[in-house]
This record gives structure tokens, C-alpha cells and sequence, in this order.
């Protein structure tokens, strides 16, 4: 795992599409919501840019979303919702995911929004986990 203080990128042991096909079936078994599959590389391609497959997976998981955005002052965390996961291919031809670390940048936030980015950062970790081992 490689991580810097703002994402956590792993190699996938699978190629593209099951990577995202597993990933998409691990967090829906976990009662994740999937609301958009971004195809980053056909997006692109319609602008008339070429490059290598990416997808970013939406996921969302109410039983947490909703710990915040009942709240009125930490309803502002609702720009980092959904939570995404990148899966996407570089110049070395293995597959890669890549999530945001929102356990490390959760320290700084209010006692509740903390306790709740860092339940779902963990769960999302175990999500990933099914594809890089």
C-alpha cells in the first residue's frame, strides 16, 4: 500500500473491469449504494483526449451519510460525499486503486464527523482489500 497524507493507492491483483465489478459487488454485500460509475477515460475521449482506463465508483452508505447530514454545522462535510474509489491503469500495466484518506484528514474535523469519515474509511478499506489482497 501507498499512501501520502491525502490517498491510499494499492495494486490490484484482478484487471480492469473485474477490479470495478468486484468492488462495486463488495460494497452493494455491505449495503453501499453505488450512484455513478464515472468513465473518466470515454468522458475524456469525447473531449478529444486519450488516456489510459480510469473509473471513479461512487459509494454511499446511508446508515453513516446520514450520522452527518442530520447535523446542521457538519452538514458542510456533504462536499467530500459520496465516498470514491479510482480504479485505473498506468504506464507500468498493472491496475490500481486509490481511495482518499479520510481517516488521516478526519483528525482535524469536529468529535462526530471524525468518529463517523473514520468507520467509513475503514469499511472502504475492507471494500478494497477484495481486490488487493
Amino acid at each position: 500500500m501507498d499512501s501520502n497524507s491525502f490517498v491510499i493507492e494499492q495494486p490490484s491483483g484482478f484487471d480492469f473491469d473485474t477490479t470495478v465489478n468486484m468492488i462495486v459487488k463488495e460494497a452493494e454485500s455491505r449495503d453501499w449504494k453505488v450512484p455513478a460509475i464515472h468513465d473518466l477515460q470515454l468522458s475524456l475521449a469525447k473531449a478529444g483526449k486519450t488516456v489510459l482506463p480510469v473509473k471513479v465508483i461512487e459509494i454511499c452508505k446511508p446508515a453513516y451519510s446520514g450520522q452527518i447530514l442530520e447535523l446542521n454545522d457538519e452538514r458542510l462535510m456533504s462536499v467530500m460525499m459520496p465516498c470514491r474509489i479510482s480504479v485505473y491503469l498506468k504506464n507500468d500495466g498493472l491496475i490500481y486503486t486509490a481511495v482518499m484518506n479520510e481517516a488521516e484528514m478526519s483528525v482535524r474535523m469536529p468529535e462526530k464527523v471524525a468518529r463517523v469519515m473514520k468507520a467509513a474509511s475503514d469499511e472502504t478499506l475492507e471494500i478494497i482489500k477484495t481486490v488487493t489482497g
